[in-house]
């Protein structure tokens, strides 16, 4: 097994790069992504004042987890329609889906997000212009809950 060299501290260190990701929806790898956004895991505080006592205390609230946008290349692929259009329609499917961040030379994971039971919320279909030579983006929001981080080589989550 290869072994990472760990930086030494103050040594500056460089950063992941944005651009090589893929998308696995219950541990296959799902169609070709060009932006995922909205990560985010908010921990509201909350005021809680003790008997007896004009001291406030924050202390933390529920979990919350933001929506993430996957935004895509249209193609003939019916199978992220077929999942909206079924929540649509009261099935709503939960699936684990993981974003996983590769190398610079884009072949080695070196982290994986893992939304936890996500499912459909928002499709946004692409804007089509005759005057355009623009790839046709869709968009899928997806809710989620709970979010893990992994880092690299680490296996997927059991699908649900």
């Amino acid at each position: 097994m290869p072994t990472t060299a760990t930086p030494q501290p103050g040594a500056p260190v460089d950063p992941y790069r944005a651009y090589h990701f893929k998308l696995l929806i219950n541990g296959v790898t799902n169609g070709h992504f060009t932006e995922v956004s909205g990560f985010e895991v908010a921990i509201p505080s909350l005021a809680y004042r003790e008997a007896g006592n004009e001291r406030i205390r924050a202390v933390p609230g529920q979990v919350e987890y933001a929506p993430v946008t996957l935004h895509f290349g249209l193609t003939a692929s019916r199978e992220l329609w077929d999942w909206v259009n079924a929540a649509a329609k009261g099935t709503v499917n939960r699936r684990n889906v993981s974003v996983v961040l590769l190398d610079p030379a884009g072949t080695a994971e070196v982290l994986r997000w893992n939304m936890i039971n996500a499912w459909p919320t928002r499709w946004r279909g692409a804007h089509l212009n005759t005057l355009s030579q623009e790839i046709a983006i869709e968009a899928l929001t997806l809710a989620y809950e709970g979010l893990e981080l992994e880092s690299g080589g680490a296996a997927a989550p059991a699908p649900a």
